[in-house]
């Protein structure tokens, strides 16, 4: 059945098929000749740099920006992998769009800019204009609070998950694993921290369920589990999300240090390119498997980008573009800064086209997820017609 899940999701459009197929890209990486691609100093990448994983992320403290929001892939690489991985969803919600190619183009060209931009940090041409469907989603999680929430990921405020089509029931050994997970002290301080409570406040499971969520989770553990925190009389409702992090496809950068544990990398890649995100996760282990845990925040939301029109999409290009930048920028002291924002550039005659290394990347790696989604979608065709 999950494996059935995974092929529907990823037939829904071939950009759907575009986010959900990172092996597929990593195979076409492989392939390539040492030196195709400008490398950058190894710093944290997301290593799976899609629209979907891009998005609006809150503090411990409410606060919400625009950082990466899935970091199952994360791993100490070359950035560019980031760059071009981006150029590649970008390109396809342009083609989705009924745009023509000259839009692509152009979206190229102001991704290298904007990223050169987020590069140079607090001395460069400062945050450029959101686009629209950027500032909606912000608009939108500004706004939400725990009832949002939970009649999103619920279906209702009461204290329960709901069983049904997302959320299966657990066997008896899950939900004691579960339960005496959020018995260890360092659960217990992440939670208390970030809620604001203190040391002595009870902390108690009353759910947990299985959740069946997303294309790269689907096989693996993910739990989604309510927790009931209660300090003089105050009590106030957390829903935690556990997911098993496993070995990357994304490859790391020769002599790269990182944490064995995939979960300790998963959270150490989080706390460097997503600060928002990353102080609100812990590594754990569960059933014997790594896992990562972490409060979900209602104002954390991802970019579904089903339209563009021509201007907005340049626009999306160069801010989405500048969020990376920044990601791996912060890593990097001035002097390497600069040096990477300037390779980055060489070839765009002043900007006016993006190099040539990105766009025959794109390009080339469009027509393959084009001719691999219509060979999906027959696939399943066949499979759900038997």
């Amino acid at each position: 059945m999950l494996e059935r899940q995974r092929r529907l999701k990823m037939a829904r459009s071939a950009h759907a098929y575009v986010r959900g197929n990172t092996v597929r890209f990593y195979e076409w990486l492989d392939g390539l000749a040492r030196g195709t691609l400008p490398e950058g100093p190894p710093v944290w990448i997301c290593g799976d740099c899609h629209l979907g994983n891009l998005g609006p992320l809150a503090d411990a403290d409410g606060h919400v920006d625009i950082q990466v929001r899935d970091l199952d892939q994360t791993v100490v690489g070359n950035p560019t992998h980031d760059l071009v991985r981006l150029g590649l969803p970008l390109a396809s919600a342009a083609r989705g769009s009924d745009l023509p190619g000259v839009v692509t183009a152009r979206m190229l060209e102001e991704m290298v800019r904007g990223y050169a931009n987020g590069l140079a940090g607090p001395g460069g041409d400062g945050v450029p204009p959101e686009p629209d469907v950027v500032r909606t989603v912000r608009r939108q999680a500004l706004g939400r609070r725990w009832k949002h929430l939970a009649r999103e990921r619920l279906k209702d405020v009461e204290p329960s998950i709901p069983l049904g089509r997302k959320f299966w029931a657990l066997d008896e050994t899950e939900r004691d694993a579960l339960g005496d997970l959020f018995e260890e002290e360092q659960v217990r301080g992440l939670l208390l921290a970030l809620n604001g409570r203190g040391e002595n406040a009870d902390i108690r499971l009353i759910d947990a369920a299985y959740w069946m969520k997303g294309c790269s989770s689907l096989g693996f553990l993910r739990y989604a589990a309510l927790v009931r925190i209660e300090d003089g009389g105050k009590r106030r409702l957390a829903l935690v999300d556990l997911k098993e992090a496993v070995e990357p496809a994304a490859p790391a950068a020769t002599g790269a240090r990182m944490p064995a544990d995939p979960a300790e990398r998963v959270v150490t890649g989080a706390r460097a390119l997503s600060p928002n995100l990353g102080e609100r996760m812990l590594p754990v282990s569960l059933i014997g498997k790594p896992v990562v845990m972490r409060e979900l925040a209602p104002q954390d939301l991802k970019l579904d980008v089903d339209q563009f029109s021509r201007e907005e999409a340049v626009r999306a290009a160069h801010y989405l573009a500048h969020v990376v930048g920044k990601a791996h920028g912060r890593q990097m002291d001035e002097a390497t800064r600069a040096g990477w924002r300037d390779e980055v550039m060489r070839g765009t005659d002043g900007g006016e086209q993006a190099p040539s290394w990105l766009w025959s990347s794109v390009v080339e790696l469009a027509g393959r997820h084009e001719v691999g989604y219509l060979q999906h979608c027959r696939r399943y065709a066949t499979a759900e017609a038997a």
